[in-house]
C-alpha cells in the first residue's frame, strides 16, 4: 500500500507519526510539504529539518513527483493546504483522508454564515459518498463538519502526536520527589491560552495556606499583565518565569513536575502540551476547550477537566492536587498509560495503516471502524 501526506509544513507534532509510518511502510510512504514554516514557530522551536527524512521533500522542488503522487497513491492524507492540491485526486474518486482541527474557533454561529456554509459544502459535503474521510485534530472537529452535512460516518478520532519518551520503572517517581508540589505551565502567552490563568490559581493557593512551587515558561503579548500581578502579590518566591525553551528542556522539566496545567479556550484546536505532559507523568488540569482534552482526559481517571474560563474550579482542582500526594500520583500514573499504551506515534500508525488496508480491501463498502476507542476510533460530533 502506498500512502502520501501533503500538508503545509512538517512540525514536531506530526513528524513522529511519519517517521513511524516510513518504518512501516517504508520507501511506499511519502510526505510532501507544501511551504516554509513561518519564523516565529521557527524562533519557538517547531522548525524541523526533513533532511533526515527520506519520505519527505516540498512541492516546489519536484512537481512531477507530486503530482503523481497525489493521483497515484493508493491513500493521501491531506492536511492544510489549498483545494486546489488535490481536486485531481478527488476527482478520481480515490482514497483520501483530510486532516483539520475545529473549523469554528469562535463559535459555531460563524459556520452558519451563508457563504461559509456555502463554500463548506462544495469542498467538503460535495464528497459525502465518495471515499473520503475525515481526521479529526480536536475532539469539536467532527461536530464543526457537521453543520455542513460533511463525511457523515466518516469522522475519525485523530491529532497531533508528539515524540513519545520512554521511561525506566519508577523514573518518573524519582524525578518528581519534590519538596513542595511542582506546578508548570508553557506556551505562548497569548490571551486565548489565558496565562494569567495559571497567576491566579497561585494566588489562590498562596490564601489558602497551600504549599506550592510554579514554573511559567514561554513569552508573548501577556507576560507584562502576568509578571505585574506576580509583583503585585509578592509571589516572587512561589513563581519562577523563563524565556522560551527548546522543546526538550520543556519535557525536561515536566518530567520534574507534579501538575501541569492546561488553560486554553476554543481558539486551541489541539494542544499537544496535554500530549507531552501526560507523557511525563504529570496530573494534568484542562480546559475542557482545548480540542485535545476530551480525546486525551477522562476525568478523574488520569487527569481532571474544568470548564473554561471557571478559574475558581481550576483553583480548586490544582489545590486539590496539591493537598494529595496519593492523587497526584494515580493520575499521572494513568496518564503517562494513556500516552505510553494508546494515544502514541506506533498505536497509531499501526491503526492508520490497519484502517488503510481495509478501506481498499473492501473498496470503502465494509465496517471502517476497526476500533472502539483512541485514534482512529469512531469520533462523537460533540
Amino acid at each position: 500500500m502506498t500512502l502520501t501526506f501533503i500538508t503545509n509544513y512538517m512540525t514536531p507534532h506530526q513528524k513522529p507519526l511519519c517517521d513511524e509510518l516510513y518504518r512501516q511502510l517504508g520507501d511506499d510512504f511519502h510526505f510532501i510539504a507544501v511551504e516554509k514554516m513561518d519564523e516565529e514557530r521557527v524562533k519557538m522551536g517547531w522548525g524541523e529539518d526533513m533532511d533526515d527524512a527520506p519520505y519527505a521533500f516540498f512541492n516546489d522542488d519536484d512537481y512531477d513527483r507530486s503530482n503523481r503522487l497525489m493521483r497515484e497513491s493508493d491513500v493521501v492524507i491531506c492536511g492544510s493546504i489549498h483545494q486546489l492540491y488535490i481536486e485531481e485526486r478527488l476527482s478520481l474518486h480515490k482514497p483520501t483522508f483530510r486532516y483539520f482541527e475545529r473549523l469554528y474557533k469562535k463559535g459555531r454561529l460563524y459556520g452558519l454564515n451563508p457563504s461559509s456554509l456555502s463554500r463548506k459544502k462544495k469542498e467538503h459535503a460535495a464528497y459525502k459518498n465518495d471515499p473520503v474521510y475525515l481526521l479529526c485534530a480536536g475532539a469539536y472537529t467532527a461536530g464543526d463538519f457537521a453543520l455542513s452535512g460533511s463525511y457523515p460516518g466518516k469522522k475519525y478520532r485523530f491529532g497531533y502526536f508528539p515524540r513519545t519518551i520512554e521511561f525506566k520503572d519508577g523514573e518518573l517517581k524519582d524525578l518528581k520527589n519534590n519538596r513542595v508540589p511542582e506546578i508548570l505551565w508553557s506556551g505562548r502567552m497569548l490571551d486565548w491560552k489565558h496565562p494569567g490563568a495559571a497567576v491566579f490559581t497561585a494566588i489562590h493557593l498562596r490564601k489558602n495556606g497551600i504549599p506550592f512551587h510554579m514554573t511559567i515558561i514561554g513569552d508573548g503579548e501577556c507576560r507584562k499583565n502576568v509578571e505585574l500581578t506576580i509583583q503585585e502579590h509578592n509571589l516572587y518566591e512561589d513563581i519562577e518565569i523563563k524565556d522560551f525553551m527548546k522543546p526538550e528542556e520543556v519535557r525536561e522539566i515536566m518530567a520534574r513536575s507534579d501538575i501541569y496545567l492546561m488553560t486554553s479556550d476554543t481558539n486551541e484546536g489541539w494542544g499537544a502540551v496535554v500530549n507531552e505532559a501526560m507523557n511525563a507523568g504529570c496530573a494534568v488540569v484542562a480546559s475542557n476547550a482545548a480540542g485535545s482534552v476530551p480525546y486525551l482526559i477522562k476525568h478523574e481517571e488520569n487527569g481532571l477537566i474544568y470548564k473554561s474560563g471557571d478559574f475558581k474550579q481550576l483553583g480548586y482542582f490544582t489545590a486539590k492536587l496539591c493537598l494529595d500526594k496519593a492523587l497526584r500520583e494515580k493520575l499521572g500514573n494513568a496518564a503517562e498509560n494513556t500516552i505510553r499504551s494508546l494515544w502514541n506515534e506506533k498505536e497509531t500508525a499501526k491503526r492508520l495503516i490497519n484502517t488503510c488496508e481495509n478501506l481498499l480491501k473492501d473498496n470503502g463498502s465494509g465496517n471502517i471502524f476497526l476500533y472502539e476507542d483512541g485514534p482512529m476510533s469512531k469520533a462523537p460530533e460533540l
